[in-house]
């Protein structure tokens, strides 16, 4: 069952490319637009999952947009063509960021080398095309910002995305001026509650709110239901959370929270 919520929000990354998804998408949306969300962007993390995203969007006009990069899992497979294809996947206007992209040090599914190489070169579209970034990071943290300080005075704009790391990491980023996705993870009480210490510290304008569907399901949901798969309606129980984490009203983090998503991706 789905909360009710009055308030416009943008769930700024969710990987309705998918495979769980091929068999609900209209339901999923029309859940989605029901509880209030008035825009999704949906995560490439491949260049065929971003064609996928792009193809969505399409389908969808004006209510889903689409982020065009290569995941660090994915790392080892980049190879010198895919900077040309993932620019040519940027120059569609449903395409409003760059990225999935960054570093994952815990799975290393793909060797470190791969992994930062494969970032600065999307790193440098985001530069030359001038597009907002769109950043993944786990324990990587050194290697992480060392890059991003190269590029940072010439890209546009850039999140990290799904951010879980400590206060320090968070100053950090904020240093150079990022913006901030949260997701369920602040509604783990086992492995998120450390955030709750220091949400406070983002910014009003650097906030956004994510679900990382099908990823990252809510503890917070009540019941609990009956499938770990998340969806983007859930993105109320994320707003919920932040809102009593900074002790202000769902309305305004909403507000705030979609307004910054418009801007940073000029929707």
């Amino acid at each position: 069952m789905n909360m009710k919520n009055e308030y416009p929000l943008i769930d700024i990354g969710a990987n309705l490319s998918h495979e769980s998804f091929s068999g609900d998408l209209d339901q999923i949306i029309d859940e989605a637009q029901q509880v209030g969300i008035e825009h999704i962007m949906v995560t490439g993390t491949t260049v065929s999952s971003s064609q996928d995203a792009a193809s969505l969007s399409s389908q969808f006009d004006g209510y889903l947009s689409a982020t065009a990069g290569v995941h660090p899992h994915e790392a080892e497979s980049f190879h010198d063509r895919m900077p040309a294809e993932l620019k040519a996947l940027a120059q569609q206007d449903c395409v409003k960021a760059i990225g999935e992209t960054g570093l994952d040090y815990f799975r290393d599914y793909s060797p470190r080398d791969d992994q930062k190489s494969a970032l600065k070169q999307q790193l440098q579209l985001a530069v030359d095309l001038q597009m907002p970034v769109f950043l993944h990071q786990r324990d990587g943290h050194e290697d992480f910002m060392q890059i991003l300080r190269e590029y940072r005075n010439l890209l546009p704009r850039g999140v990290v995305h799904c951010f879980t790391g400590t206060e320090a990491e968070l100053r950090d980023y904020l240093d150079l001026d990022m913006h901030i996705g949260i997701t369920g993870w602040i509604c783990d009480e086992r492995r998120g509650h450390h955030l709750h210490e220091f949400i406070h510290l983002i910014p009003e304008n650097r906030l956004m709110l994510e679900t990382d569907a099908p990823y990252l399901l809510p503890r917070t949901i009540r019941p609990k239901p009956a499938s770990r798969r998340n969806v983007p309606a859930n993105l109320v129980h994320v707003l919920a959370t932040v809102a009593q984490c900074l002790g202000r009203s769902e309305k305004i983090i909403a507000e705030l929270t979609t307004t910054n998503a418009r801007d940073f991706f000029a929707l």
